[in-house]
């Protein structure tokens, strides 16, 4: 199974259900993972088994997957999505992308400067000015704590603290369902970082920062509205 064979089962999905459909992405991920395991019987791997398999590709393409789904919408604003992992090692970057670099990258000192680890990255193609970093994950728990970090440094240097760092997720172990009692994923979204976004049809305790993935896009226009 490939992100293409993921990314076909989104689009019919798209077809059933609509705009919606970015909602049922943990339900797409259970079909993906049947197909990927009848994939995974066919060439197994040595000494490994099937749920290991399933938790490295869904890890690596969800983020992939989140892209997809915003891309079209974002750029209907006028800005640009690029993913994180291509700014970080692509040594040949047209020079647009290296100024996004530049204008995320976090300042060591004597260090020198490096990337936070985030997926995927939202900017102004026109001034190349980032307005928004993205983490994306199945759970809180695979980098939330390392998400909250990256707020932090981008917020201690005056060229970088406009930056939003947000978190979005299908929450499937349910960290973001309750504000009270807050589970610790939950309390690091609602103190650390500016909101988390939840692809999911279940019911969640919605506050001013964890919100159903629908609100996204209008968020992001409040956010180019009041300057970036």
């Amino acid at each position: 199974m490939t992100f293409e064979d993921l990314k076909r089962l989104y689009l019919r999905k798209k077809e059933q259900l609509g705009a919606g459909a970015y909602k049922h992405i943990s339900e797409l991920l259970e079909e993906a993972k049947e197909i990927h395991r009848q994939d995974w019987l066919r060439d197994p791997t040595p000494r490994g088994d099937h749920e290991q398999s399933w938790r490295a590709f869904k890890g690596k393409n969800l983020e992939k997957l989140v892209q997809y789904v915003i891309t079209d919408e974002v750029e209907q604003l006028g800005l640009k999505v690029v993913n994180g992992n291509r700014l970080e090692r692509t040594t040949n970057l047209s020079r647009e992308l290296s100024q996004v670099k530049r204008n995320i990258a976090i300042d060591y000192g004597e260090f020198g400067l490096h990337l936070p680890d985030v997926d995927i990255i939202i900017y102004n193609s026109q001034n190349c000015k980032v307005l928004a970093a993205i983490s994306s994950k199945v759970t809180l728990r695979e980098r939330i704590a390392q998400t909250g970090y990256w707020k932090l440094k981008l917020f201690q240097d005056e060229a970088t603290k406009h930056i939003k760092v947000y978190f979005v997720t299908p929450d499937e172990d349910g960290t973001l369902t309750y504000k009270s009692p807050a589970k610790k994923g939950r309390a690091i979204v609602e103190v650390d970082l500016d909101g988390s976004y939840v692809l999911t049809e279940e019911a969640i305790e919605e506050s001013g920062k964890v919100k159903l993935f629908e609100h996204f896009i209008e968020d992001l226009k409040g956010l180019l509205k009041n300057g970036g």
